[in-house]
């Protein structure tokens, strides 16, 4: 159903790894099948929960990204290293993982709020801060569940 990434002995990460990326990174790009099935990809900030394998997004309760999801739930999620200098090479090295899966708008029931936690903790400097963003916004806050389906990564030489 997914394709084989092409080059993937010399090129591939394991799945480890990319855990380790979803989990380090802060910021990933959402593509979703948008208006007149253009595509549409925004980055989002994200949380990675792995006992569950879902990708946590929180976003306004109206919009484009809503929108495409109720009419289509597939996705794709992409986060990318910072490059970085090998071996006193020029060409500087990336990483990036690559995640094909279901979008699903999730309902304010108490996972909501774990989850919405979850994803401050990550962005804010302490959980008082978190809790009194999340005591601010709550009623204007949705979260995105992304059911991964497929995840590969990869690591290349920009030369």
């Amino acid at each position: 159903m997914f394709r084989k990434m092409r080059h993937e002995a010399r090129k591939s990460i394991t799945q480890n790894e990319c855990k380790e990326m979803l989990k380090e990174a802060k910021r990933g790009v959402l593509a979703v099948a948008g208006d007149d099935d253009y595509p549409y990809a925004f980055p989002v900030n994200f949380y990675y929960d792995e006992s569950e394998n879902k990708i946590y997004i929180h976003c306004a309760k109206a919009g484009h990204k809503i929108d495409s999801i109720k009419k289509n739930p597939k996705v794709c999620f992409t986060v990318c290293s910072e490059p970085e200098i090998k071996d006193l090479d020029w060409a500087p090295y990336l990483s990036s993982v690559v995640i094909f899966g279901k979008a699903e708008i999730m309902s304010e029931a108490e996972s909501f709020i774990d989850e919405l936690r979850n994803l401050a903790m990550k962005y804010y400097p302490d959980e008082d801060t978190a809790e009194e963003e999340i005591r601010a916004d709550i009623n204007a806050v949705q979260l995105i569940a992304v059911s991964v389906e497929h995840m590969t990564g990869k690591t290349i030489q920009e030369k």
